[in-house]
């Protein structure tokens, strides 16, 4: 699949958004297996199983050597996105198969991410790589539901609006 190059910003930021999505809905269930550890392990650890899941490396940064420090727990909360999180599974394949596609478009290869992601059974193998607009319906779908992106306010009828005010003045 090819795109306009102007298209791959969006694109990066609609996986952003999923990752956020994730990182919400994970957090919690490490909070409550994590409670004997630190209060923020579990923000450390949800972040750390995030940027192994989508392949990012953070050369130096404490994020990276926490990750390396915990492989095992990374390993272990991991399992918990395909078993406890299977709802996430279908954004999360898109979004790794757009960042798959983006990667490509910019001359790198990540088809180690997308193995790695069907090994840890959170990559749905059959599911068909998604068309950028269909994605992206998808990121905003799931970005209002998480309260990431803002809700748009519907179009009131005309005959309905006093002249100079708006639905909020009204409410």
């Amino acid at each position: 699949m090819s795109f306009e190059p102007q298209i791959v910003p969006a694109l990066r930021e609609g996986i952003d958004i999923i990752k956020m999505v994730l990182f919400r809905e994970l957090r919690p269930l490490l909070q409550a297996r994590c409670k004997q550890k630190e209060p923020n392990y579990a923000n450390r650890l949800a972040g750390a199983v995030i940027n192994d899941l989508f392949g990012v490396s953070l050369v130096g940064e404490a994020v990276e050597d926490f990750g390396n420090k915990n492989q095992a727990a990374v390993e272990t909360a991991s399992s918990i996105v395909a078993t406890d999180l299977e709802h996430l599974r279908i954004p999360l394949t898109d979004a790794l198969r757009i960042q798959f596609l983006c990667d490509s478009h910019e001359g790198i290869d990540s088809t180690s991410v997308l193995k790695r992601a069907q090994q840890k059974n959170i990559l749905i193998a059959e599911r068909d790589a998604p068309m950028p607009g269909a994605f992206m319906n998808i990121v905003r779908s799931f970005g209002r539901a998480y309260g990431i992106l803002e809700n748009e306010l519907p179009t009131p009828p005309a005959d309905n609006q006093m002249e100079g005010t708006t639905d909020r003045d009204n409410s």
